[in-house]
């Protein structure tokens, strides 16, 4: 749109200035508004390039217009071309560090900070996608079954970093079309295509990789379409799974007391 805005502003510009412009009138200073424009939609080299085009067409203007010199002015013409490229060129490389910056913040707002990965907000716009695209899908909640106990032994440091090897073992595990992100303290969510393959073999593959590697997590799992159409079922769905798996291998959730020994 800023581009068509901005090719519309160079055709009425110098449509007025030849037919409209005399001498003092200063039509020709409305190029100002195409360049600006051109530079915000595409940056410093379409600026410049604004910059130049808009000189072009004053030095044409000029020589169209009969109430202005019939030979465009060498220095008038010159400095027109500076200002011009110049503000193209400075406008252009603003809108590029901003746009740079908004597109950073942006990523930041959709990661988890101490993972790297996706943070529930963007989980849930990736499980919207797939409800979208209707394809089946399984989603998978993951609970750390002994973050407590290397909390307890190395501090809370110890623990964000066993939080960061699960999150790059996960990220490791998952295939192509997978997204894993960490959407609670100590839980991850995967959603995974599963034809072929139901929740329940994706979460002992996965479980029995990160086992190998050093990490024990639990999870539980819920498929698209038969254990739900909405997100809210889906979710209810793995997180009953996940909650009975946790108290049958001895654990209560975010815990590594065993529940044996609670009862005793």
């Amino acid at each position: 749109m800023l581009v068509a805005l901005s090719a519309l502003t160079y055709a009425l510009v110098f449509a007025s200035f030849v037919v409209l412009e005399r001498p003092g009138l200063g039509i020709g200073h409305f190029y100002y508004v195409g360049i600006v424009l051109l530079a915000l939609a595409a940056g410093p080299r379409a600026g410049g390039f604004g910059g130049v085009l808009a000189a072009g067409l004053f030095a044409l203007g000029m020589f169209l217009n009969r109430h202005t010199p019939s030979i465009a002015e060498t220095m008038s013409t010159l400095i027109r071309l500076s200002t011009f490229v110049g503000i193209g060129v400075l406008v252009g490389s603003f809108a590029a560090s901003k746009r740079a910056l908004l597109a950073e913040l942006e990523s930041l707002a959709q990661r988890d900070e101490l993972t790297g990965l996706p943070n529930t907000r963007s989980f849930e716009s990736a499980i919207e996608r797939r409800f979208e695209e209707g394809r089946p899908f399984a989603l998978l909640l993951g609970d750390v079954d002994s973050l407590g106990a290397i909390n307890g032994r190395d501090g809370r440091d110890g623990g964000d970093e066993a939080l960061r090897r699960l999150a790059e073992l996960l990220a490791g595990a998952k295939r192509p079309e997978d997204e894993v992100a960490r959407v609670g303290g100590d839980e991850f969510a995967i959603l995974a295509h599963c034809e072929g393959e139901d929740g329940r073999a994706l979460a002992t593959r996965l479980e029995r990789l990160l086992a190998a590697a050093g990490a024990t997590i639990t999870f539980g799992w819920a498929t698209y379409p038969r254990e739900g159409q909405n997100a809210l079922a889906l979710y209810r769905a793995a997180d009953e799974r996940l909650y009975a798996r946790k108290l049958a291998r001895g654990y209560r959730r975010g815990s590594i007391e065993l529940a044996v020994a609670e009862s005793n």
